[in-house]
């Protein structure tokens, strides 16, 4: 798989690829980039006051067989489009053994994406979570990072960051609105502002033409058995999503140091 560009999901078959493909185009085409990329001396020195003025978006994320790892990489390029904000991806830590794993057929993950640690967390300035249902909630695997945000919910250290949600389902009855909405507590106990998409992707929320996934509360794709690959519009919606967090984001931009007991007047 190439720096940031394909999505694994199954050892049936390598990549994910759109099932709906458009004419190519080469913006809208270009890889991903490594988030990790070392720049060199001159890109900084030109770069480094406008760079880091940069609004942080976190794109974190559990994908066992690629699908919301799909999504998430064409978020982050939705996120990139918007003038002043940048995407950053990152796993969220697995917690089933590796020879369970294997029995699942669950795919090598690709090293340059880092896992993120808790304390990382308060770094952004808003957050797209995306994770795969199971009977209608949550992976547990992204439960697990929330469980561990303890110490940041005691400082209120995420109190008024905007967050997203978008996932996965194997069914078109399977859960793509109640994931998301048995999500929304997490970010309620830590005072966070949740940020759904509602309708505004336009006449593609209408259209019944094809089988695709998303709903009022994010972006969405149908896996069926492992074998299905995300349709264009799936992926058009999640970049959509991309473009409307990171305006989002700029416009809540301001400092999030709150304190339980501080004036919000102050």
């Amino acid at each position: 798989m190439g720096k940031g560009g394909g999505c694994i999901f199954s050892k049936k078959r390598s990549t994910l690829e759109a099932s709906d493909q458009d004419p190519p185009n080469p913006d809208r085409d270009a890889p991903v980039h490594s988030q990790n990329q070392t720049p060199t001396a001159t890109t900084v020195e030109n770069s480094s006051s406008q760079e880091a003025k940069k609004l942080k978006v976190f794109i974190v994320f559990y994908s066992m067989y690629g699908h919301v790892e799909c999504l998430a990489k064409r978020m982050k390029k939705g996120v990139d489009s918007i003038d002043g904000v940048e995407g950053f991806l990152y796993r969220v830590p697995e917690t089933l053994p590796m020879d369970v794993l294997e029995q699942m057929r669950v795919p090598q993950k690709e090293d340059e994406l880092p896992v993120i640690s808790v304390d990382e967390l308060v770094e952004a300035d808003g957050f797209l979570f995306g994770f795969p249902t199971r009977f209608g909630s949550m992976a547990s695997q992204m439960k697990a990072c929330f469980d561990s945000t303890g110490h940041l919910w005691e400082q209120q250290r995420l109190a008024g960051v905007p967050a997203g949600f978008f996932v996965s389902t194997g069914t078109q009855g399977g859960g793509q609105e109640t994931t998301a909405w048995t999500a929304i507590t997490q970010l309620v106990h830590h005072g966070m502002i949740y940020v759904p998409i509602g309708y505004t992707f336009g006449a593609g929320r209408f259209k019944m033409d094809s089988i695709r996934g998303g709903s009022p509360y994010g972006a969405g794709v149908y896996s069926g058995d492992g074998t299905r690959v995300p349709s264009q519009t799936e992926l058009a919606l999640a970049e959509h999503q991309g473009k409307y967090m990171a305006a989002m984001v700029k416009r809540f931009a301001l400092p999030h140091s709150f304190v339980p007991g501080d004036s919000l007047n102050n």
